[in-house]
């Protein structure tokens, strides 16, 4: 409103990943809005949802060799997490879900009940079931269990961490899955809003192998990892990690308000067929103008060369953002792809949200826009776009740096 202009290094939330004012996603707007630019969701849909769901489909469950893939729309990231819970109560008969500490799935009721945020949950709780069990989020860079040892731990393995952190942790997951009440675990591949934290490569396939001998369905929320945030197209990629359902959303259309769970045919055919009234919809499900949008992104996504950009987009940020490691109360740099954080925490190990705050104000007065992020709020948070020029990136990192180095 004050008609100045921003660098946004978090593209918007993490939806516009290949940037703002992409000409093909202007003219789908432009085309499809002039040829209808409202349907009635799943009662009469549209040919572009069938196209979408199909697309779905064929770029998450066929690509893994899962076989065919069906799909729930939706407005908003929280709407997929919920259609996913629905989906697991009905194929599994069993009511409650393992989630964990830290993980962001919305604040919709059903999705706040399994948000691992004291902070959101707290207010509403009276009006909330109580239906999710909380474990810790294994995390090297500060071990939940406190096994770590001394050392910073190499980015993407727990070699400096003791192993028995995630023996505890299937443990734990074996006395719910067998308790016959727990139905699903639902996972952030990587947390974003709890603070950009990648766990160690075995976490994921833990939890598929737990899930498999228990009869718990697994649930990825990918609504901000999806569609290369995190390097691969999707972040269980690098951990050839296949999940029953997966949440998608924000770079799903690159724009517009629309989200997407998308299950094995198996479990997603545990819903009835409609007697008249649909269990589950709403007036924009399957939004013709979001649905043509997404169609248009997923184009993007399926090209070679989207891959290859943003691998050379993610190791610029690596090498410019390394280079903060050295500054004063800097406690981890970490991240992959297009997710970054900067943890921030005094010589005592206190965090430091409050320096975390003044300095997204600080960098809107340099001209960018960054988020604050962790549960405690002392991370620095980047999820930039594609369309960032490699001395853009340069320029940014000096600007974080500049700002680390001012003192409150």
């Amino acid at each position: 409103m004050d008609g100045n202009r921003y660098l946004d290094l978090s593209s918007g939330f993490g939806v516009a990943t290949t940037g703002f004012g992409a000409e093909s996603l202007i003219r789908c707007y432009q085309e499809q809005a002039s040829r209808l630019y409202h349907g009635m969701g799943d009662v009469h849909p549209t040919l572009l949802k069938v196209e979408l769901c199909e697309a779905l489909s064929r770029m998450t469950f066929e690509r893994w060799g899962a076989g065919q893939g069906r799909t729930i729309l939706g407005s908003a990231g929280f709407e997929a997490v919920e259609a996913a819970l629905k989906t697991a109560l009905l194929a599994t008969g069993k009511p409650e879900v393992i989630a964990f500490t830290g993980a962001y799935h919305g604040l919709g009721y059903g999705a706040l009940s399994v948000t691992g945020w004291t902070e959101f949950r707290s207010p509403f709780r009276t009006q909330l079931r109580e239906l999710a069990h909380f474990l810790p989020y294994p995390a090297c860079h500060r071990c939940p269990y406190g096994k770590k040892t001394e050392g910073r731990p190499v980015p993407g393995a727990c070699v400096e961490c003791d192993p028995s952190c995630l023996a505890d942790l299937e443990e734990s997951l074996r006395v719910l899955g067998r308790s016959g009440r727990v139905g699903a675990v639902l996972v952030e591949p990587m947390l974003g809003r709890g603070g950009e934290i990648l766990p160690p490569p075995e976490f994921l396939p833990l939890l598929r192998r737990v899930c498999d001998e228990t009869g718990m369905l697994l649930i990825f929320d990918e609504i901000y990892t999806g569609f290369y945030r995190t390097g691969p197209l999707f972040a269980c990629d690098a951990a050839h990690v296949v999940p029953d359902l997966i949440c998608l959303g924000k770079a799903l259309s690159g724009s517009f308000p629309i989200s997407a769970c998308v299950g094995k045919a198996r479990w997603m055919d545990a819903w009835p067929e409609s007697a008249g009234e649909a269990l589950h919809t709403s007036t924009f499900l399957g939004h013709p103008v979001g649905c043509a949008l997404a169609l248009t992104m997923l184009k993007e996504w399926e090209q070679v060369e989207t891959a290859e950009r943003v691998a050379a987009a993610g190791r610029v940020w690596e090498e410019s953002l390394t280079t903060l490691r050295s500054c004063q109360d800097v406690a981890d740099v970490r991240g992959r792809g297009l997710a970054w954080g900067v943890e921030l925490r005094d010589a005592w190990g206190n965090p430091l949200g409050g320096r975390v705050g003044r300095m997204v104000e600080e960098a809107l007065a340099e001209g960018a826009i960054l988020l604050g992020g962790g549960v405690e709020g002392n991370v620095i948070t980047l999820s930039p776009s594609l369309a960032l020029r490699e001395e853009e990136i340069v320029w940014a990192v000096e600007m974080l740096r500049e700002l680390l180095q001012r003192r409150a």
